[in-house]
């Protein structure tokens, strides 16, 4: 057995954390507060731009089940290595080619989409499920916190810098290349793909028993599932559910936020604040919810991280231009609802599912839930030009939230399943 010290996991997790923030944090965040510099020479309605964001979120997560097989084809940092390089383009392409509402929607809905799909959410948390058992859920939350940073830091620093060169929004996306080009060295140079590579263990060989809850129930499955026999599960599609009400309100609130606080009256400057603690709040969230994933059910982890999205959400219908502070914390709630709702999303498959099956399988829910709720971009446009308010969008996301957990509520880890074949010959399944 290797030294604990010398076990190359949470250096990994370090790496992939940066890589993280560089090619999902800053172009994702700091892109929304860039693309309301652009609305004043390439001039859309809130339906198309809405539909940006519509389009981003959609490639993210709807591209995930075919990042899966590339990793199965590729291995990890290939398909890492390609995100990162479509990312670069997008980011180039929106700050020398974009003139018309469609050259946006092709390089920050499509390209910049398709580049965080590859780059980040399924690969970096597959690598984690490879190299950690035990305290799976706290290092899938330390990466998965990087892009909340990157919003903290990149929403107001790139405002800060719009601001000081004139609302100049194509030298801040050629900002975010360069940012992404960084990202993509990492990944070449410190990326492994597992720790029997390098001869370790997970969890530096520390993991002897499946954990448990503190009530002793079990917070992982200790079947090896295939993902034909996973989608055949009642869990699974209850999972789903919970997982569109994960991105829901995170996909409107990022679309629409910063243009829901303007539209009330609140200052530039405080709404592009608000939206950096948004970010921030997704820190604590997905810290506390990596932390409880290792030791309660998922499930109710997952509940938990719901409430926070309402209660955000009831904050923000009730925003008026002389409630700032409200204005913090219904995006700081909210901000939190998704850290903590995304850390579950993406370790809960490996908990209940185990790790052979975990790409294709936590793929298969960032696809589907990315196609049902990306259109929640849209649909917060059409409510907003059909009402001249955001209340009604934000009163959908608190029904998809109830609606979810209640899903939930009935999804414990699976039992794993009978094989008749097995029974009939005495064999122990």
């Amino acid at each position: 057995m290797k030294n604990e010290q010398k076990f190359y996991g949470w250096k990994l997790v370090g790496i992939l954390f940066i890589a993280y923030l560089f090619n999902m944090g800053f172009p994702l965040y700091a892109g929304a507060v860039i693309n309301t510099y652009m609305l004043k020479e390439i001039v859309m309605d809130r339906t198309t731009y809405g539909m940006g964001f519509t389009l981003i979120n959609l490639f993210t997560g709807g591209m995930s089940i075919v990042v899966a097989y590339a990793i199965a084809k590729w291995e990890i940092r290939k398909t890492m290595l390609f995100g990162c390089t479509i990312n670069i383009i997008g980011a180039l392409w929106m700050a020398f080619g974009a003139t018309q509402p469609w050259h946006y929607l092709l390089g920050f809905g499509v390209l910049m989409g398709i580049g965080g799909c590859f780059s980040c959410i399924v690969p970096s948390t597959t690598l984690c499920v490879r190299w950690f058992i035990q305290f799976r859920g706290r290092a899938i939350a330390i990466v998965l916190t990087a892009s909340a940073l990157g919003g903290f830091i990149g929403a107001p620093v790139i405002n800060k810098i719009l601001t000081a060169n004139g609302g100049d929004w194509r030298q801040a996306w050629m900002l975010i290349g360069v940012i992404c080009i960084v990202g993509m060295a990492l990944v070449y140079l410190f990326v492994k793909e597992r720790p029997e590579d390098i001869g370790q263990l997970p969890d530096g060989g520390l993991t002897v028993t499946p954990p448990k809850s503190a009530s002793g129930q079990s917070l992982h499955t200790t079947y090896d599932w295939t993902p034909a026999e996973v989608y055949r599960t009642r869990t699974f599609w209850l999972i789903f559910i919970g997982v569109i009400s994960c991105k829901v309100p995170f996909f409107f609130f990022m679309a629409h936020g910063l243009l829901h606080a303007k539209g009330i009256g609140i200052s530039v400057a405080d709404a592009a604040l608000a939206m950096g603690l948004f970010s921030l709040g997704g820190i604590p969230g997905r810290l506390i919810g990596g932390w409880l994933m290792d030791k309660i059910p998922a499930r109710f982890v997952f509940g938990m991280g719901l409430c926070c999205y309402i209660i955000g959400c009831i904050l923000e219908i009730n925003l008026t231009k002389t409630t700032v502070v409200m204005t913090y914390a219904g995006a700081a709630f909210i901000g939190a609802g998704f850290g903590w709702t995304f850390v579950v999303v993406n370790t809960l498959p490996g908990h209940y599912f185990g790790p052979k099956a975990f790409a294709k399988v936590n793929g298969m829910f960032i696809t589907l839930a990315s196609v049902f709720s990306s259109q929640i971009g849209v649909i917060g446009g059409i409510l907003y030009d059909k009402f001249n308010s955001y209340s009604v969008a934000f009163e959908l996301c608190i029904v998809v939230c109830i609606v979810g957990i209640i899903a939930l509520l009935f999804a414990p880890v699976p039992q794993a399943p009978v094989r008749k074949l097995q029974e009939a010959r005495g064999e122990c399944v």
